[in-house]
């Protein structure tokens, strides 16, 4: 069995505590705990920040993918009808991301004190790009599309669009300094950040069209080689900065557990063994990609995030910290366990079997962990980024000292 362990630092919070702390976790009191209690106590523990928490300071970012970091590429170069209550938690309406409010990327745009990134598919509403831009779109894979793709904008793609656009941003502001306004500063394509967090769609399409795990597992040093060379090419270009995703526990989904979910392939949780055994060993290789990157390339700063230690660490103990539904879909239709058919779409109305049926959300989303069958929630999302801000699920050496947020 395969498996990637999670990137953990020693979090002193959990060994010093402070005095006040020293009186409460007295002798009496840990005896009056039952035992649920402390073990729930010491989970908590080991998610409280580092002392030297990640420090994200950069003046933009750029960022490649898939739906996990889409902002609106899909909508705006497909015209693809993400439809409500799709971002009915937090912007109100649709925003083009595949959740019920925002994703892992906005928050970490927050904590940099930066604005959302704009996708750099939409034009309308003049969108400033002055603090970075957004080339990931849903559905995107590493392998270049085909004709019987669904979404055109693959990895190399979506390199394609930086560069014309990091060409054509700089010839605009050598004739317009105005432009800043609205466009990166020439210094920012160096000092920004380069976020990817890709390589999930490559995993779920092939099991469905290599069949067996082995050729799946096959196919693996071919999707790392893509992202990898994607990355020097950056790199070539300029780019230091290097933010790399693991992808998360695919076999959690509900729609990959309603369809590959049969009783001899599912782990403890209810998860499908093979898809995870996947993600670990492209998640293992793509951790590979980025220590090699650090040292055959002394001027980059790589950090790799164990995307999928914290979502799985989050499904197994979700009770722990409210959601009452690990792996049902919040938006969906069927009911318990996973409340996912795949002939109806989180909003949408359709005929089944001769019933007029809706895929209504939950009411409470800060309840379930999976929005839709296939995305996370809000509130999940939430979650992990908090984790991600802590510095105990990346492996960043050139960040190990870096001060604290604010």
């Amino acid at each position: 069995m395969f498996a990637v362990q999670p990137l953990l630092r020693e979090s002193n919070y959990c060994f010093v505590l402070p005095k006040i702390w020293s009186v409460v976790f007295s002798f009496q009191f840990f005896m009056a705990l039952n035992m649920h209690s402390i073990l729930k106590l010491a989970l908590i523990c080991s998610f409280l920040p580092t002392i030297s928490p990640l420090s994200l300071n950069y003046p933009a970012v750029f960022n490649f993918g898939d739906s996990n970091s889409d902002t609106g590429g899909l909508v705006a170069g497909k015209a693809f009808p993400l439809i409500p209550p799709n971002g009915e938690t937090y912007f109100l309406k649709p925003s083009g991301r595949f959740c019920d409010g925002r994703l892992i990327i906005d928050f970490l745009m927050e904590a940099m004190e930066l604005p959302y990134l704009n996708p750099y598919l939409d034009s309308v509403g003049s969108p400033s790009f002055e603090t970075g831009c957004n080339f990931a779109t849903g559905g995107s894979t590493i392998l270049p599309a085909n004709a019987a793709s669904i979404n055109p904008f693959s990895f190399n793609l979506q390199l394609y669009q930086f560069f014309r656009f990091k060409k054509r941003a700089l010839a605009l502001l050598s004739k317009d300094k105005e432009l800043q306004k609205f466009l990166p500063a020439e210094g920012y394509f160096k000092q920004g950040l380069y976020m990817i967090d890709i390589g999930q769609n490559d995993l779920d399409t092939a099991f469905y069209s290599l069949k067996s795990e082995e050729n799946v597992l096959a196919l693996i040093p071919q999707l790392v080689s893509g992202l990898e060379y994607g990355m020097k090419i950056l790199y070539d270009s300029g780019a230091r900065n290097f933010w790399i995703h693991s992808t998360g526990p695919l076999g959690c989904l509900p729609r990959i557990i309603a369809t590959f979910g049969k009783n001899d392939n599912l782990d403890e949780l209810g998860c499908v063994n093979s898809h995870n055994r996947a993600a670990n060993v492209f998640n293992m290789k793509l951790h590979d990609v980025c220590v090699n990157f650090l040292a055959q390339l002394p001027e980059a700063n790589c950090t790799y995030v164990d995307i999928y230690s914290m979502k799985l660490s989050l499904i197994s103990t979700h009770s722990l910290y409210g959601f009452q539904q690990p792996l049902a879909a919040c938006c969906g239709y069927g009911g318990p366990p996973l409340n996912f058919d795949s002939r109806i779409a989180c909003g949408l109305t359709k005929d089944l079997n001769g019933s007029i049926v809706t895929a209504n959300p939950c009411n409470n989303t800060a309840e379930y962990i999976n929005w839709d069958g296939n995305h996370y929630t809000e509130a999940a999302n939430r979650f992990v980024a908090d984790l991600i801000l802590t510095g105990n699920y990346s492996d960043s050496p050139h960040l190990a000292n870096a001060p604290s947020l604010t």
